[in-house]
């Protein structure tokens, strides 16, 4: 697993199941394991889920990418 230093960013917004950061030129998305539930969050989260749902989204940038222009500049952690 990931740790991101998130203490050191500037917080944008704090969602049910993500965090965005502000970069300045960019902002950074971070998909937690957290379960929303209507309004409110479970307190246990799903192992992986964060992760999941990062390669779901990486997967369909990349498929549909030649289709629409997106907003996805890296998932590679080491780019950030």
């Amino acid at each position: 697993m990931i740790e991101l230093a998130s203490d050191s960013l500037k917080t944008f917004t704090k969602g049910k199941v993500r965090d965005v950061y502000d970069l300045d030129d960019r902002l950074l998305v971070r998909t937690s394991d957290r379960i929303p539930a209507h309004d409110v969050i479970l307190p246990d989260p799903i192992p992986d889920k964060g992760k999941v749902l990062t390669a779901i989204s990486l997967f369909w940038f990349d498929y549909l990418g030649h289709v629409c222009p997106h907003h996805l500049i890296s998932g590679n952690v080491d780019e950030f």
